[in-house]
């Protein structure tokens, strides 16, 4: 591993071509906080991937990728006078120093929920109104569901146990099978909602994350269906001419493979 001389050496590196890259390049120049705003996105995804993946030299790349948005809106802000790369670690080490006084302070933490909550308290204190201001609206619905039990938790609003969360589950799944007996569509919809805020929040008292979880699924299924296509196309088959039955012949080997 690099040594902490190397590493500053290689960001100031960074520093360095991005400097250049925004004096020379004609895509860099044109480049501002709104253009870069989806690419950031597309790369923070791409990074996720990689993490599902456990692909561990993808990771490096992508979280170069990742760390070359922050150094150019560090950049862009630096040019408008109004912060710069100093700022952004500052800031960040500052937030870090104050959120944890268990290791800067005097305060004692028995265990991992003693340091959220605290965490969450020290947002209020610092004058937010909301323990669920922090959650952008923008992320999907999934990942803010899971934030939002995430953060109303760290203030004590939460189940005891994982057997009351399952309990819950069921009686959501319950009222959705009532609605769609009586077939009101705005109500099956609703309900619909209250089965995956449950199942999102059992998610988390199993200890698992149900984003990572579905796309490990997705990934699972797309393999498989994968399959199952090279296997039609192996016996000259189009699978739209093929019956369920006998693409299900392929399906249960793909299931044994992947």
């Amino acid at each position: 591993m690099n040594s902490r001389q190397n590493q500053l050496k290689a960001f100031d590196r960074l520093l360095t071509i991005m400097d250049e890259l925004r004096q020379k390049c004609p895509w860099d120049k044109k480049q501002t906080l709104q253009s870069l705003r989806h690419l950031t996105i597309e790369e923070t995804y791409e990074l996720g991937d990689a993490i599902l993946d456990n692909d561990l030299n993808e990771i490096k790349k992508e979280l170069g990728d990742l760390l070359l948005h922050i150094v150019f809106y560090s950049k862009i802000g630096s040019e408008t006078k109004d912060f710069d790369i100093a700022d952004v670690a500052n800031e960040i080490c500052d937030k870090l120093i104050h959120r944890h006084p268990h290791i800067y302070g005097d305060v004692v933490v028995e265990n991992e929920e003693d340091v959220k909550r605290n965490w969450e308290n020290l947002k209020l204190k610092e004058g937010k109104e909301s323990v669920l201001e922090g959650v952008p609206k923008s992320l999907p619905a999934m990942v803010k569901a899971s934030r939002i039990q995430d953060k109303v938790a760290g203030v004590g609003f939460d189940w005891e146990e994982p057997y009351q969360v399952f309990e819950k589950l069921k009686e959501e799944l319950d009222e959705l099978q009532h609605e769609i007996n009586v077939q009101d569509q705005d109500k099956i919809e609703s309900e619909f909602g209250d089965v995956l805020f449950s199942i999102i929040n059992y998610a988390r008292f199993l200890k698992v994350n149900p984003e990572d979880a579905l796309e490990r699924t997705n990934k699972k299924f797309i393999k498989r269906f994968q399959y199952l296509e090279s296997k039609a196309k192996e016996n000259n088959k189009d699978l739209v001419d093929m019956t369920l039955a006998e693409m299900d012949v392929f399906w249960e080997e793909a299931k044994n493979i992947i």
